[in-house]
């Protein structure tokens, strides 16, 4: 027996087996929509004389079924409230092929995301608002692959103003994140080789691979990447604000040193300008495509500063790279969504951005500050300058790890972003302290200090 619940406020298409009797079928093809998730909880359920009406079956068939689910805990019914789903306990299923569900940890200090809870709601329903008001019917249509110009001009000014970037508009590509920025360039560049810091975020360098690149690394130490280290390499890729994990900032000389040797070698930088506005012992520190904006691409997202799910990136790209980089997008996605990209422009022309930016920098400087007062003094804590993560220097990285699971702790750890066996590696615990609420950040803290011992 097949039919829809319509009218009656739940789209739900239910197959009663009639073979099994007109009771136990509905019972059955009820209870497996509810194990299933189709009926999440608190779903409600239609009357009993409507659910007979819509199946073709008695009425009092219907109530006993939806006894039977009551009595087995599967529905629930209150008098003048009608008839729901339960919420039933969360079982382990395994989605990963390990034999059970990833729980999500107590606490989490793992680096990588803002405080999403920080997302400015009310300036950006505001932006988007304005935004649609203004915003022409054509923004509605597919649109140019390089992204709205009304977002590529305001990131123009607001790139400028605030990182130092030399960015036209019409060098500006608007992308889904940093992911599908290096993805297009790797495929723009073809098979050669692309330099990646070492230690750096595996997940870029399989990015790289996966886009017909291959990867070479590049060391990291105190001063950032050893641009000697490079040779004939056709690109490399740096994080100079900020790198990512180790938290060193590109010095001076190596800033020189490497778009010296971009010029001389016709060489490429691809500058992923990561935790580029978060800096809290001086202003933050300039992009280095302003120091060679013909031989640096700069890479940006609204990620840190906003929030992932808003997947809005931008790449300002050399002349010549312009238009193949274009085309790469348009034979990807066509072009990235254009209302978020109208609010964004809206929330940056407004200066909402910035304000926001700023609150956002002395909440995370506070968190840093918190995080040094509670392991600082018996603990090495590095890369505190800028960004939302620390590094802290520990002995052994499995033992901690291990106790920190046990105390339901998340953080990352510096072992698996190394590229190569090296003997003898610097071992450490990568901890992000943007991603906790405000209310249980102190908690963490706390956790992670019996963790240590300090």
């Amino acid at each position: 027996m097949n039919d829809f619940w319509s009218g009656v406020g739940v789209d739900l298409h239910l197959e009663p087996d009639a073979r099994a009797g007109r009771r136990a079928g509905l019972e059955r093809a009820l209870r497996d929509a509810v194990r299933d998730g189709r009926l999440a909880p608190g779903t409600r359920l239609p009357a009993t004389r409507r659910l007979a009406a819509e199946l073709g079956v008695s009425r009092g068939t219907a109530k006993a079924a939806y006894d039977q689910l009551v009595a087995e805990g599967y529905l629930t019914a209150r008098q003048g409230s009608g008839t729901e789903v339960a919420a039933l306990p969360t079982t382990s299923l395994d989605t990963s092929g390990n034999g059970a569900r990833a729980r999500a940890p107590r606490f989490d200090l793992r680096p990588g995301s803002p405080d999403v809870g920080t997302f400015p709601a009310a300036a950006w329903l505001r932006a988007l608002r304005r935004a649609i008001a203004a915003a022409p019917s054509m923004a509605y249509e597919y649109g140019d692959p390089r992204g709205r110009i009304e977002l590529r001009t305001a990131l123009s000014g607001y790139l400028g103003r605030a990182r130092g970037v030399i960015a036209p508009p019409e060098r500006i590509v608007i992308t889904s994140g940093y992911v599908q920025g290096l993805a297009l360039l790797t495929r723009v560049l073809g098979s050669g080789v692309i330099a990646m810091e070492d230690p750096g975020l595996p997940f870029h360098r399989d990015v790289v691979r996966h886009n017909g690149g291959s990867v070479s690394p590049v060391s990291v130490d105190e001063r950032g990447a050893r641009a000697e280290e490079l040779g004939d390499t056709a690109a490399v890729v740096v994080t100079p604000a900020h790198q990512y994990p180790t938290g060193v900032t590109l010095q001076p000389e190596r800033r020189r040193a490497l778009t010296d040797w971009a010029r001389a070698r016709g060489g490429l930088i691809v500058e992923d300008d990561y935790d580029g506005e978060f800096r809290y012992d001086r202003q933050p520190v300039g992009a280095l495509q302003g120091m060679a904006p013909g031989q640096v691409v700069y890479l940006g997202t609204a990620s840190k500063t906003l929030g992932p799910a808003l997947r809005l990136g931008w790449m300002v790209l050399p002349p010549h790279l312009v238009d193949a980089v274009a085309d790469a997008k348009l034979h990807s996605d066509h072009h990235t969504e254009s209302i978020g990209q109208l609010a964004l422009a809206e929330l940056i022309t407004s200066h909402a951005y910035d304000r926001h930016i700023r609150a956002c920098r002395l909440r995370y400087r506070r968190r840093r500050d918190q995080l040094l007062d509670r392991l600082g003094v018996r603990r090495n804590v590095r890369g505190i300058a800028a960004g939302l993560h620390a590094l802290v220097d520990v002995a052994d990285e499995g033992a901690v790890l291990a106790r920190a699971a046990e105390e339901g702790l998340a953080v990352g750890c510096l072992g698996e972003h190394w590229p190569r066996a090296r003997e003898g590696r610097p071992q450490g615990l990568v901890v992000g302290y943007g991603t906790p609420r405000e209310r249980v950040y102190p908690e963490a803290l706390e956790v992670l200090g019996r963790v240590l011992g300090s």
